[in-house]
């Protein structure tokens, strides 16, 4: 479709003139005027001196002798491109491949990489591209073609190449119809722009041949890709279970240089001679079966350690004034309706039709104890209620991401919720923190914080979240162990710890 390809880019190229036209010399939003001097004032007390409208991040990387390792900004707490210009005064964080930021922003700029490789090399149409915690992956369509294993190679010199060319990512900022017309020969992006678009603007960035709907922030050329590693290829699925399409999932791992890659590679090795997967089958503690696929066979000694756990988190609900309770596992799509899950997560779920009604598998408990909590009327004395529930949870996870017992359909949680007053909540958030840390030690295990705040598309009003957050924040304050800021990943009903 190169006729398609080059009719986005000129339009993509014509809205970027015009917007650069319509910006040039004008200090929009109560900006001072273009040139004004600001202050920028960096961690550790530091000041610079700047131009409003001018000086960008890169710049004052430049200045500082940082230019060959940072990758992103935070600029007054937002993650910036290092190529916007700094409007007025700033706090200014320049970020590289050590923060998690700044590896988020590398692995979906890579992500662009190999999207444009599927795109070009195997006519595929990229559905979307996702950073993770470890790497990232592109889901592409690609009608009854597969990448197979023994592609992988070739697919990774091809991504090779395209990064040494050194193709900039380029930002824009269009309003839904202008991306509706970019986008107009892929109902993939389409359908994103209809359910993901709430604002009257979003952001597409370029990257060579490829557009791609994306919040940003990215690096500022594909060359400082140094090193990047196709790990897999398996099967996902788009849109309701009822009417999905199946994808290619190709994931990957990439890194500023062949060292880091290496050094990855040989954390990889030594993991794998851990794999729980390999140690549950050597061990006869547990299985996994094509013909459940997703759910797991505790054998008689992994049904032991599984049983001797959850006594050990019942021990510590029955210390910490929790009540058991027992709740359904299928439930009326209706409830999901109400809580808000069903528009934000009915694709995960597991439904079946039972004669003239719809019904569901249950993936989360939170629901099922509000009704728990408001099939009779309460006295502020019950307070603070604590339910907690060991009940079968089901969620329908693509099956390309199942992952031993780190990734299934089936599993239970040590799952509690409290009903509080708002005057009781640090105190309780402030014993769930203690609960976490209590258990981890008896454990053995390390954990990292983070408070995860609002998202787009939430549910509520801004002055409750922004409540809820402060108290949140003053919790982990309290507790005194390190964490950090993770804007926007809350829950759409709530932030998170």
């Amino acid at each position: 479709p190169q006729p398609q390809v080059a009719e986005r880019l000129r339009l993509f190229q014509r809205l970027q003139e015009a917007r650069e036209r319509r910006a040039g010399g004008d200090a929009d939003g109560g900006s001072p005027p273009v040139g004004t001097p600001i202050r920028i004032a960096l961690p550790g007390g530091r000041c610079l001196h700047g131009r409003a409208l001018q000086t960008t991040p890169r710049q004052v990387a430049e200045q500082l002798g940082l230019a060959a390792s940072v990758l992103v900004a935070r600029v007054n707490g937002a993650l910036r491109d290092l190529e916007q210009p700094l409007k007025d005064d700033t706090e200014l964080e320049l970020l590289d491949f050590t923060a998690p930021e700044g590896r988020a922003a590398f692995w979906q700029s890579s992500a662009f990489v190999l999207g444009a490789v599927l795109e070009q090399f195997y006519g595929a149409t990229l559905c979307s591209t996702e950073a993770t915690e470890d790497g990232f992956f592109c889901d592409a369509h690609m009608g009854d073609r597969t990448v197979q294993r023994s592609e992988l190679p070739a697919l990774e010199d091809a991504c090779m190449a395209f990064a040494r060319a050194q193709h900039r990512f380029e930002r824009l900022e269009a309003t839904r119809e202008q991306l509706g017309e970019l986008f107009k020969h892929n109902s993939f992006q389409l359908q994103r722009i209809q359910e993901e678009v709430t604002s009257p603007t979003a952001t597409v960035y370029r990257c060579g041949p490829l557009l791609q709907l994306c919040r940003g922030p990215l690096l500022g050329h594909t060359g400082l890709i140094g090193a990047l590693r196709v790990l897999t290829s398996s099967a996902a699925f788009w849109g309701d279970p009822s009417e999905r399409r199946s994808l290619q999932r190709v994931a990957a791992i990439a890194f500023p240089s062949t060292q880091q890659l290496e050094a990855w590679q040989q954390v990889q090795d030594a993991a794998a001679l851990r794999d729980h997967r390999r140690i549950g089958r050597e061990q006869e503690l547990f299985f996994f079966h094509k013909l459940s696929p997703g759910s797991c066979f505790f054998l008689p000694r992994g049904a032991h350690i599984y049983n001797a756990l959850v006594d050990f988190i019942r021990s510590e609900y029955q210390a910490r004034g929790f009540c058991e309770v027992v709740t359904p596992n299928v439930f009326s799509p209706r409830l999901w309706e109400l809580s808000g899950h069903w528009e934000h997560y009915s694709a995960h779920m597991f439904s079946f039709s039972a004669g003239a009604e719809t019904l569901s598998l249950k993936p989360m408990n939170c629901p099922a104890h509000c009704l728990m909590f408001a099939h009779r009327p309460r006295s502020w004395r019950e307070l603070p209620l604590r339910l907690a529930d060991f009940g079968v949870l089901h969620r329908n996870e693509p099956p390309g991401s199942l992952t031993g017992l780190t990734r299934v359909r089936r599993f239970q949680q040590d799952d509690a919720h409290i009903f509080c007053t708002l005057e009781q909540l640090e105190a309780e958030i402030g014993g769930c923190l203690d609960f976490v840390r209590t258990v981890y030690a008896v454990l053995g295990f390390s954990f990292r914080m983070a408070l995860a705040t609002r998202p787009d598309g939430f549910l509520g009003d801004a002055a409750t979240w922004d409540r809820a957050e402060q108290q949140l924040e003053r919790s982990l304050q309290d507790f005194g162990e390190p964490w950090e800021l993770s804007p926007g990943d809350g829950a759409f009903y709530g932030p998170k710890v």
